[in-house]
């Protein structure tokens, strides 16, 4: 079994666990040195890549690692604000992953990715803010969405020229409530 499937199966097993029982802090303690060697042996696989393939291969271990520390500290703390931060730490580590990949395109094509990915990321934080507050910031992450949601629909329209893209920006402003 590949190394990575190994640090895949062992985040699992650690956010697995939390539904159990928190963890002491001696338990802590063993498995973020646990986590930490995974990361160090996982890192050591992308040595090997060059380019942006090699980006793109730190930034996913950069993100198992940060995802499974966050899944982590949520079994120690063992709060609902914890919890939300596994959801927050998942977006970020997803962005940086998509964002990496998104420098194999050029031109129009990486800027719409790349607002692709940055709404996606945005969308996950503002469910991962509902979770955890009030309804006035449910009404914020709705917002945020939209808002993250509208510059995606309008990089796109940035592709096309004269009516075409007046038509689409129009129609951009007006599926996500913009003036």
């Amino acid at each position: 079994m590949k190394l990575r499937q190994l640090s895949v199966i062992a985040a699992c097993a650690l956010s697995c666990g939390s539904v159990l029982a928190a963890l002491s802090e001696a338990e802590y303690k063993a498995s973020r040195e646990r986590v930490d060697a995974d990361y160090k042996a996982e890192s050591r696989g992308c040595d090997h890549l060059k380019g942006n393939a090699k980006d793109v291969c730190t930034a996913e271990v950069k993100g198992h690692r940060d995802v499974a520390r966050a899944e982590l500290e949520a079994d120690y703390k063992d709060t609902p604000k914890a919890r939300a931060e596994v959801t927050e730490e998942k977006a970020d580590a997803a962005y940086k992953v998509a964002k990496e990949k998104c420098d194999d395109q050029a031109g129009n094509a990486k800027d719409v990715c790349v607002k692709d990915a940055k709404a996606a990321e945005t969308r996950a934080k503002a469910d991962a803010k509902v979770s955890k507050d009030s309804t006035e910031s449910r009404k914020e992450a709705a917002d945020d969405k939209r808002d993250a949601q509208y510059k995606a629909a309008a990089e796109r329209c940035d592709s096309l020229a004269g009516q075409a893209k007046d038509s689409c920006v129009a129609e951009a402003k007006q599926l996500y409530g913009k003036r």
